[in-house]
């Protein structure tokens, strides 16, 4: 497979992002929920991971209909998470410490409570009327056109003010921006600026794939392998509502606009198959985003011949400038331990950390946090309470971080926002950073070896042929050569390798001509 590029590689090839969900994460002032001085107060915690950089989720000014996603104000802070000397201050603070920060840039919409919204919607000859994507009813009084919204129902709300339909691919509070307007288009350029004068150090783009929508609206088509248990969303296939060529321009002058600072990161939120996916690094002569995120060990099933064609596959799928991205957990998925065991989630996050590309870390994950029930009376997720009963809740993946054994896990001084994992007492950092079998100091470990490691952290790699139920792989960079095997089974398995052991999942002494039932190993091959 691809060998490393050949240029010096910016800090991000060879590097780790942890993602912070802010209202999770530390309460400093004691209303239950994070802040971004209670993240200052616990950068110790991602300093001693090892990581490179963090990803906030949104922490503008929003009425919190999805918890930040809608924003009304893209240059300010949400009062609940403290003001602009607060951020300025946590900045200031991960680069004292020789951390990057992102954050995350929502471009497909807007609160409605944004003044471009309250002005568009004021009246059909308002100047930002068009700002947004409004449209006549259907002949029948009807939404425009078929469209579901990601959250459930119809795409369109409909104003009696003004006698149109508004678009929101998300909640009705969530109202799309119209991209093609070049004004629109022109702000949020300025948006990106903004915050790279302030000093951060690239964006999360949230849906990327999103922001422009076909000409014409056109309904899109039935999907036919719809069955009930699946979201709305799901019955229809969006393709027109998403994916739109023109989209590709715009991320080239997002790109460019990055550039033009220097060292900055983009980061695309996409959905796509490989050969879609891939279309968003663009080329060499109009580059696009510098990772498409790349949600596949989350999607697939957890097996050794599974993960095997993934991997490949997507590989196969890379242009030659691009650099490949994984992630096994976010705010947004199942926990790692809750979908495949903890047995298993400690093979994940070495299969996380040995993989070639950029590893992106979601807090809890190193903890081992796992399954977690949401009494009803206590579900936030507007998803989950919109299209119930159907397992697609964000909440259990949302819970904040327990730090210690003392009441509310450290995290606040009152009851959290949402309710911790049940094993929090035993389950926190304190408990596991000296414990040397934790998941805590797994993750330590497995991040400390891979930046010791060249060929783990930019070098090729090579899949290899392996027993049965065990996915193996090559990482090789000049001078180094490095194996890592990795058990998908509760068996034993002999292998056909030798080396000397760099690190195991399991305690206790491993064998390089065997894997323990649940193990990963990493190997230093001979050249």
């Amino acid at each position: 497979m691809t060998d490393p590029h050949s240029d010096p590689a910016p800090w991000w090839r060879g590097g780790t992002i942890y993602q912070i969900y802010p209202r999770s994460f530390q309460d400093s002032d004691g209303d239950g929920i994070g802040d971004l001085r209670g993240i200052g107060q616990r950068l110790d915690h991602v300093v001693s991971l090892g990581v490179d950089a963090i990803w906030l989720s949104p922490i503008f000014p929003s009425p919190m209909a999805d918890f930040g996603y809608d924003i009304a104000d893209y240059r300010g802070i949400e009062p609940l998470f403290g003001d602009m000397a607060a951020f300025d201050a946590l900045l200031a603070a991960i680069h004292a410490r020789g951390l990057k920060l992102l954050l995350d840039f929502v471009p497909n919409h807007s609160s409605t409570a944004h003044p471009w919204f309250v002005a568009s919607r004021s009246s059909r000859d308002d100047p930002k009327r068009d700002w947004y994507i409004w449209r006549d009813p259907a002949p029948d009084g009807g939404p425009p056109n078929n469209w579901i919204s990601d959250m459930g129902g119809p795409a369109w709300e409909h104003d009696p003010a003004t006698g149109q339909y508004y678009l929101h691919t998300f909640l009705k509070e969530q109202a799309d921006l119209n991209w093609r307007n070049p004004a629109v288009r022109a702000a949020m350029m300025d948006v990106m600026r903004f915050w790279f004068d302030r000093g951060v150090d690239g964006f999360r783009i949230d849906v990327l794939w999103h922001i422009v929508k076909a000409e014409g609206l056109p309904d899109n088509p039935v999907n036919p392998d719809w069955r009930p248990g699946r979201t709305e969303r799901d019955r229809l296939i969006q393709r027109h509502s998403t994916d739109q060529p023109e989209a590709h321009a715009i991320a080239a002058e997002m790109r460019a606009l990055a550039d033009g600072y220097g060292g900055r990161l983009l980061v695309g939120e996409i959905f796509l198959p490989n050969d879609r996916h891939a279309r968003w690094y663009g080329t060499p002569d109009q580059p696009e985003v510098h990772l498409p995120f790349n949600f596949q060990l989350i999607e697939n099933d957890w097996t050794a011949d599974a993960l095997r064609r993934v991997i490949a596959d997507y590989e196969a799928s890379l242009p030659a400038h691009g650099w490949p991205n994984w992630v096994i957990g976010s705010h947004d998925a199942p926990r790692i331990a809750a979908r495949i065991g903890e047995a298993q989630a400690r093979v994940a996050a070495m299969l996380l950390l040995t993989l070639r590309g950029t590893p992106t870390l979601y807090q809890g994950d190193e903890l081992g946090i796992g399954r977690i029930v949401i009494p009803p009376d206590r579900i936030r997720d507007p998803q989950d309470l919109r299209q119930p009963g159907i397992g697609i809740g964000r909440d259990r993946s949302r819970t904040p971080m327990a730090w210690d054994a003392s009441p509310f896990a450290g995290f606040s001084t009152v009851g959290p926002w949402l309710p911790l994992h049940d094993d929090w007492p035993t389950r926190n950092v304190a408990a596991e950073a000296d414990d040397p079998g934790s998941m805590l100091t797994l993750y330590r470990r497995l991040l400390a070896l891979r930046r010791a490691t060249p060929a783990l952290s930019l070098g090729g790699v090579t899949l290899l042929d392996a027993p049965a139920g065990v996915l193996a792989y090559e990482r090789r960079i000049a001078g180094e050569r490095v194996g890592v095997l990795l058990n998908l089974t509760g068996e034993a398995v002999a292998l056909p390798w030798s080396g000397a052991v760099l690190a195991s999942t399991l305690a206790g002494i491993a064998d390089p001509a065997g894997l323990r039932a649940d193990e990963g190993l990493i190997l230093r091959l001979p050249l």
